[in-house]
């Protein structure tokens, strides 16, 4: 079986990726199992997982579910999921994807990312799993002095040993990827980086490509899955993306949502889209984007946008200024 969006990036291995997913950030547990079990019954093959989002195990469930009802094998899905900062040494980075491949139930995830390029004090899995940032509940964020090449190098053991079909990076500035070109072994397969028009990232977009680096485009609704953890903008300037009169001009034109125009947008720059929606409605209308395409003028005026808004970021939250300049 394949999937009903029809649309797949080819990586650099040859392997393909869904353009379209489902995100897991944020997730509840709860109801997990059953979003997972839904989302794979309308058609998405992409869920985008990882160990900080805590909620591996019930993802694994309703991929289960829905495998042994014969909706998809194995070999239709392509689930990604993500090295945390707190096992970037050598000796756990793969201990901590066994952990994720028990908890999804899986022999292998089709890509494995390291989710920040900031390494962390060791947290022991029999201390607390997930990690989250602080070493302690409610302490302070302790560094660890990890090079970024030995977690590379331990992400290419992980592939070598069929553990992860690709392996790639997240949440990285471009000196820092031009770095890792120059000892890979491996080359990162994708780049996944928050993209919305409030963030249009244009020359780290265009550097991972000319580097044969596809990219899964994050937080594409923009302030949307920020606003309930108080890290997006708010008072009567600043206009949600959602409902932004420009996305909502060109959303009528094409007789689309809003959401569906954002999704577009980061499709026609060559990006996956990784979007999140409990509604069964919207579920199937974030898929549902190759019966249209947005015109040059259309890009243009969202991608006008761009204010250089990172909702996403470290040095807000844990004290990790990675994108400083």
């Amino acid at each position: 079986m394949t999937s009903p969006a029809g649309s797949a990036i080819t990586l650099r291995n040859g392997l393909k990726m869904p353009t379209v997913g489902l995100g897991m950030w944020k997730v509840s547990r709860a109801a997990a199992s059953d979003q997972v079990y839904e989302a794979i019954k309308a058609g998405y093959r992409l869920f985008d997982c990882a160990c900080d989002y805590g909620n591996e195990s019930e993802v694994g469930s309703g991929i289960a579910r829905a495998m042994s009802e014969g909706l998809v094998t194995r070999s239709d899905l392509f689930i990604t999921s993500k090295l945390w900062c707190t096992y970037h040494r050598r000796e756990h980075v793969e201990p901590a994807l066994h952990r994720t491949l028990q908890d999804l139930g899986l022999d292998y995830v089709d890509l494995y990312l390291v989710h920040f390029p900031i390494a962390l004090k060791h947290v022991p899995m029999d201390q607390r799993y997930p990690p989250e940032w602080s070493y302690e509940v409610g302490g302070p964020v302790i560094p660890d002095n990890v090079p970024y090449q030995e977690t590379w190098q331990a992400m290419e053991g992980v592939f070598d040993k069929g553990l992860a079909k690709n392996i790639g990076i997240s949440n990285m500035p471009g000196a820092l990827i031009y770095d890792v070109l120059t000892y890979a072994r491996i080359k990162p397969a994708v780049l996944q980086i928050e993209v919305h028009p409030y963030l249009v990232r244009e020359q780290l977009v265009s550097l991972a490509h000319s580097e044969g680096i596809a990219v899964t485009a994050y937080s594409s609704f923009g302030d949307t899955s920020y606003q309930e953890i108080n890290m997006a903008p708010t008072g009567p300037e600043f206009k949600p993306l959602l409902k932004h009169e420009v996305v909502a001009d060109i959303a009528a034109k094409h007789a689309k949502s809003p959401a569906q125009v954002l999704l577009r947008w980061a499709v026609e720059r060559g990006c996956a889209v990784i979007p999140k929606s409990s509604n069964p409605t919207r579920l199937r209308e974030n898929l549902d984007l190759f019966d249209f395409a947005l015109s040059t003028d259309d890009v243009q005026r969202i991608s006008a946008l761009d204010r250089n808004l990172r909702l996403n970021d470290p040095a807000k939250y844990a004290k990790r200024a990675i994108w400083a300049s």
